[in-house]
């Protein structure tokens, strides 16, 4: 029987990381990340959570307040910890397509996030027996963990998130790290180790574009 994602408890903090939970992260050679907006498009959808755990089972639950996302705030001090630690190129961050995360806290927070290291790519790449590549199958088949996805649309802009919030959002990063394990093995098993490494340097590219509008620009 499948079983439930970890259950941490996060540390919740209102617009950056504490100088304790920056320097505890930065001990963690990899790092899990996930965001919450308020909807799928980035410029219109305001970027409201940032979750992280680490593989001692850390776990950050970082609220971004509208606030502090006014236009007279320089992007670059919104988040000044958060900022220092997804910009630390000796931390790998694991994220679940990657691609939306990296262009959220690039449009709202001035972060350049890297190195990274995306789940769904890999997944991609490896489970082409299957197009099941949310994260709730891979953690299914994978780990053997069922996610529950009841609290994904909700008001990620409430000053107070509900306890099935704080739940759902750090259950997302909980698992992320031995999903990575799971995954990368396979993709050396295929031999696309290369191809992998490519397509993570491609993401912060495809994140500009979609912040810029383009759609399909590689169609023909």
């Amino acid at each position: 029987m499948p079983q439930a994602p970890p259950d941490l408890t996060p540390q919740i903090v209102q617009g950056d990381l504490t100088e304790e939970q920056l320097q505890a992260h930065l001990r963690s050679p990899e790092l899990a990340v996930d965001t919450e907006t308020m909807g799928l498009v980035t410029p219109r959808d305001r970027l409201c959570v940032v979750q992280l755990c680490d593989r001692s089972g850390r776990a950050s639950l970082v609220q971004i307040p509208r606030a502090s996302l006014a236009p007279g705030v320089p992007q670059g001090s919104r988040a000044p910890r958060l900022k220092r630690l997804l910009e630390e190129p000796t931390i790998l961050k694991v994220l679940h397509f990657a691609r939306f995360d990296v262009a959220a806290v690039k449009h709202y927070l001035g972060i350049q996030m890297a190195p990274i290291y995306c789940t769904r790519t890999a997944s991609k790449l490896t489970r082409t027996y299957t197009e099941r590549h949310g994260l709730k199958d891979c953690a299914l088949e994978l780990l053997d963990i069922e996610m529950d996805k009841a609290a994904r649309h909700t008001d990620w802009s409430s000053a107070t998130l509900t306890p099935e919030q704080v739940r759902y959002a750090i259950s997302d990063v909980t698992f992320l790290l031995p999903l990575k394990d799971k995954l990368h093995a396979m993709v050396e098993r295929e031999g696309r180790a290369e191809l992998l490494q490519a397509c993570l340097a491609a993401i912060p590219v495809m994140a500009d574009l979609d912040l810029l509008g383009f759609v399909n620009l590689f169609e023909h």
